[in-house]
């Protein structure tokens, strides 16, 4: 008779536990996003502008003899150099053809916009000069609104005189939207 009754309260405890579970567990998100990609997306499309400032030292060495490139360059909204600043970009490359598949070879990009703030850090793992008008690069991470971010950015150089660089950002973020 014992043996029965811990039976009873086990089954009845199991069925407790299952209507309970069932009652509070999390609803799985539904993926409403048109891709295929559990993945939601963003493109953002930004400018890298030469900074305004006069320089009284010597030259700088071209990129091919030089041991390292280290830049810092504003982010603008549109292409002229007036345009709303809205972060900064930052690198350090390595130009030598045997760092060219370098993990030092870093695009760090900074955004504050009313929409976006936070950080990317794109990975430029192929430097070869090749005559194209533009370069791919890996998005490999990112902070804040970026936090997580995988995905491309295409570089491509819009005025020579001046470095200016259009940036098209193709950003997908694991499980969340940015904010």
């Amino acid at each position: 008779m014992l043996s029965k009754i811990i039976f009873c309260t086990a089954v009845f405890l199991a069925a407790i536990a299952v209507l309970l579970l069932a009652l509070f567990s999390p609803i799985p998100h539904k993926n409403n996003h048109p891709s295929n990609s559990n993945s939601p997306m963003l493109a953002l499309s930004l400018y890298i502008q030469q900074p305004n400032i006069s320089y009284t030292a010597a030259p700088a060495a071209s990129a091919a003899a030089a041991g390292a490139l280290i830049f810092h360059r504003i982010l603008t909204e549109g292409p002229e150099n007036t345009s709303r600043v809205v972060g900064k970009a930052q690198g350090f490359i390595v130009p030598l053809e045997r760092f060219a598949h370098s993990a030092f070879n870093i695009i760090y990009l900074t955004v504050h916009t009313g929409q976006f703030s936070g950080s990317l850090s794109i990975q430029a793992e192929n430097l070869e000069h090749k005559d194209k008008e533009e370069e791919k690069l890996s998005v490999v991470g990112g902070t804040g609104s970026f936090a997580f971010a995988r995905g491309l950015a295409v570089f491509a150089q819009t005025d020579e005189l001046h470095a200016t660089f259009h940036v098209k950002l193709h950003l997908e973020f694991p499980n969340t939207i940015p904010r």
